[in-house]
């Protein structure tokens, strides 16, 4: 996977010849910069594998995509979407022993985001450019899809991402690259904008560059914003982070 540094919000494309399946932010799949159009029962088997640490039965993969119905139908639904793989001529998958898994040599988004969610939270160093690391971790996993196991995966790659935003910006803080550390600040508050870590850390980073004003404003929008949805005032704890506005 290539991580040169690209000015866009979506990971850059694949080398030509690489697999490349995007699941943040939405599902693609390439091949170098061609896409891989997938009817959308097909997209949800790849997705689903992609989601999976270790292979799994045809039987798991069938019940788990298509609750709804039969064995017999889901068997069914299962063989066309896997003959609907075989017609790209692409080696999406790999079945073996009654079992399916995704192919080693199909790069996927989630995981390096992954990656660099972990690299963070355990401190070392981004080896990622800044603007590849915020579009891997400022955006949802497959947004607009409802199965119980997306929105399982969702949520969890939301609250790490959301963990490693905020080291990020704290790490960018103590640095001095304030307008990289806002930056990172802003996609953690995007995220989820009633969690307070994610609200201190912008702030924080507001302050180390001098900007009372856009820490008082963005205090200010906090506040508001906790009134209305569930009416109650700031914490303490992000009362004494603007003491050095109130003196």
């Amino acid at each position: 996977m290539t991580t040169d540094l690209q000015e866009q919000t979506r990971p850059p494309h694949p080398r030509s010849g690489e697999l490349h399946l995007r699941l943040i932010d939405g599902f693609s799949l390439t091949h170098g910069t061609t896409g891989v159009r997938l009817p959308f029962g097909a997209q949800r088997l790849v997705a689903y594998l992609a989601l999976q640490e270790r292979a799994v039965r045809r039987s798991h993969v069938a019940g788990g995509l298509w609750l709804d119905t039969s064995d017999a139908r889901a068997a069914a639904c299962l063989r066309s979407a896997l003959w609907r793989l075989h017609e790209t001529g692409h080696d999406v998958l790999i079945s073996e022993d009654g079992c399916l898994r995704l192919s080693p040599t199909v790069a996927v988004d989630l995981r390096d985001a992954l990656g660099a969610a972990a690299d963070l939270l355990d401190g070392h160093p981004a080896d990622r450019p800044h603007r590849l690391l915020l579009s891997l971790l400022g955006r949802d996993l497959l947004p607009d899809w409802y199965d119980d196991w997306v929105i399982f995966a969702r949520e969890r790659f939301r609250q790490l991402r959301l963990h490693a935003l905020e080291v990020l910006c704290r790490r960018l803080t103590a640095a001095g690259e304030f307008q990289r550390a806002v930056e990172a600040g802003l996609s953690a508050v995007a995220c989820e904008p009633l969690r307070e870590s994610a609200q201190v850390v912008l702030i924080q980073a507001h302050l180390a560059e001098g900007n009372f004003v856009e820490a008082l404003r963005q205090f200010r929008l906090y506040e508001r914003l906790l009134a209305t949805e569930l009416g109650i005032e700031p914490s303490q704890r992000i009362r004494r982070v603007m003491q050095p506005v109130r003196s």
